[in-house]
């Protein structure tokens, strides 16, 4: 069973930044998509960014493209996300995703909370 767990996550006031890293425990990660999804309160969890084995094809969501941006370290089998220029409307619970076939692992979130 392959954990990962997420941090960096925590409160920012709007335009500022923060970088969220999730390490998994298994190197199958490290061969496998990772990606990062956010849940907000009385929302749908949401696709924010998603990066390929081997970092050649990323996807945003509309509303994080230019602000925030994903990569990975498959050495130290982990993934990041920087976040910049935060609004309200990020505020959420962040989660990792390791997607190897044919099985699916999640991280248990991190909170990244927008507030003046």
């Amino acid at each position: 069973q392959v954990q990962l767990v997420e941090s960096g996550g925590g409160l920012v006031q709007p335009g500022g930044s923060l970088n969220l890293s999730c390490i998994a425990s298994g190197s199958i990660c490290s061969f496998a998509p990772m990606g990062w999804y956010r849940q907000a309160p009385g929302k749908e969890r949401e696709l924010v960014a998603d990066i390929s084995s081997g970092g050649g094809i990323i996807t945003y969501a509309d509303s994080v493209k230019g602000r925030f941006t994903i990569s990975r370290d498959n050495a130290k089998i982990t993934v990041y996300l920087q976040m910049n220029s935060l609004r309200f409307e990020d505020t959420a619970v962040y989660y990792c995703r390791c997607r190897p076939s044919f099985r699916d692992y999640w991280g248990q979130g991190t909170q990244v909370t927008v507030s003046s």
